[in-house]
């Protein structure tokens, strides 16, 4: 008998690779989004938000990243999460990033920029250069599906990645329901310590390509799931 989800699953993958103007479309796909608003949930309980802003300059872009959230036990915060980033566009190519983030007591940061045809990275965790088909880790730009490794954009740390494509799927946020795409994605380097290594589910709109939900376990089950698209 004819498995026609392996059949679909197959077409997806070769298209995936052999039509990159459909899944690897540049920042211009963006041109008539403000801002991007999700709600962030650790075992199914709401602590915080993420917030994408985007602004334009004739072909110029600038996309802010803001992101808080705390987690309490009996009122007592035990844990909290501040992190500002900004990604700047030239034509459709990353430019330059820069980050800062406060997890508790400790901060972290990112400073990136295309220098010769490849990133020049000074962050927390990492300071070298890596090829500028690393994508910066920030989920919202679906091309990051076809790239062989991302840049925290915490930290500035390299992950090398594996991407699977799991099936198409309908997903439920709040009132709304999305034809989703739902993707894996896994350190390709087995030797990392296990809080270090990526294992993150990303659902994107099968129509528009835009990112509407996340999961992932982390001391934790965590979720991101879409509210506001302007």
């Amino acid at each position: 008998m004819i498995n026609i989800l392996k059949i679909y699953k197959i077409v997806v993958f070769f298209a995936l690779i052999f039509f990159p103007s459909i899944s690897y479309s540049h920042v211009q796909h963006y041109d008539d989004l403000d801002r991007i608003e999700f709600d962030i949930y650790r075992n199914n309980k709401h602590i915080g938000k993420h917030v994408f802003s985007f602004e334009r300059s004739e072909s110029n872009l600038s996309v802010k990243s803001v992101i808080n959230f705390e987690i309490k036990k009996l009122g007592i915060v035990l844990y909290k999460y501040y992190a500002e980033g900004v990604e700047v566009f030239e034509d459709g190519l990353l430019v330059k990033f820069n980050s800062k983030t406060k997890q508790n007591k400790k901060e972290k940061y990112v400073n990136m920029e295309l220098e010769n045809n490849e990133y020049s990275i000074n962050g927390s965790s990492y300071t070298g250069k890596v090829p500028k088909d690393y994508m910066l880790g920030t989920w919202w730009n679906h091309s990051i599906i076809k790239a062989k490794a991302q840049i925290s954009a915490v930290s500035g740390r390299i992950i090398k990645q594996n991407v699977k494509f799991l099936g198409k799927e309908r997903v439920t946020v709040g009132e709304n329901f999305f034809e989703a795409l739902h993707f894996n994605f896994k350190s390709s380097d087995k030797k990392l310590a296990k809080g270090k290594k990526l294992n993150t589910h990303v659902w994107y709109d099968e129509k528009t390509n835009l990112w509407i939900k996340a999961a992932f376990d982390k001391k934790g089950k965590w979720e991101y799931r879409l509210v506001l698209i302007e």
